[in-house]
């Protein structure tokens, strides 16, 4: 949105920009800028408050009676980040002699299977298939371990499309057996990184590649940005 604000400015168009990253907006030297430590994804900061929201907007419309720029001006109240993870029961324990987070995506494979029959499509396939997600999980468990990322992926680290696969696969079982209302989006995110063996891991092995200099663009996204 940055970028945007520049191309509308040199238009003749004035803007604002809500910003939820302040080192950003301020690399990006925009015109008017409000800043709201929301989190992301909610630019206007609580969800089903439209008193709330009309405040945010009204102290983003202020800044176009500043009489010249850039300005930065930060909102003054703070709505953090909480999300109740999805209410999703996950799988005993079946085989003790493999790691947790492979036992857990082993025993989920039934419930993803019924998910895939009934919605007819799968998000899981960008890099691995069904069939692959215990061995990805491997994969990570082995850069925990400490091995070398270039020994386990070789010359292709492709751990962004792995860790969208990973967290498909597990969000389509979960919403099988799940019970109620459908849930959130960050409800099924803090279930998965919260409360699963394989979203612990992945956050677990973003930092050990982070260590082992791995390159920044493939692994920054593993996990999303609030977290």
């Amino acid at each position: 949105m940055c970028v945007l604000a520049h191309v509308l400015e040199e238009a003749g168009i004035a803007t604002v920009v809500l910003a939820s990253m302040r080192p950003v907006a301020e690399r990006m030297n925009v015109p008017r800028v409000l800043y709201c430590e929301f989190p992301l994804g909610r630019p206007l900061g609580m969800p089903d408050n439209a008193a709330f929201q009309h405040e945010v907007l009204s102290a983003a419309f202020d800044l176009l009676e500043a009489p010249e720029g850039p300005v930065l001006v930060d909102y003054p109240e703070i709505v953090e980040a909480f999300e109740t993870p999805l209410a999703c029961a996950l799988p005993p324990r079946y085989d003790p002699d493999i790691a947790p987070s492979v036992d857990e995506a082993q025993g989920l494979r039934a419930a993803y299977d019924r998910a895939v029959a009934r919605r007819g499509t799968t998000e899981v396939g960008r890099s691995i298939s069904a069939d692959g997600v215990p061995g990805a999980l491997t994969d990570l468990e082995r850069v925990i371990a400490g091995e070398h990322w270039k020994e386990v992926y070789g010359p292709r680290l492709d751990t962004l499309a792995i860790s969208h696969d990973l967290r498909s696969y597990y969000q389509e079982a979960a919403l099988e057996l799940a019970e109620g209302p459908a849930p959130g989006a960050r409800q099924v995110e803090a279930w998965f990184f919260e409360e699963t063996e394989a979203g612990k891991t992945l956050a677990v092995a973003r930092d050990a590649l982070k260590d082992q200099d791995a390159p920044d663009g493939i692994i920054f996204y593993m996990v999303p940005v609030g977290r």
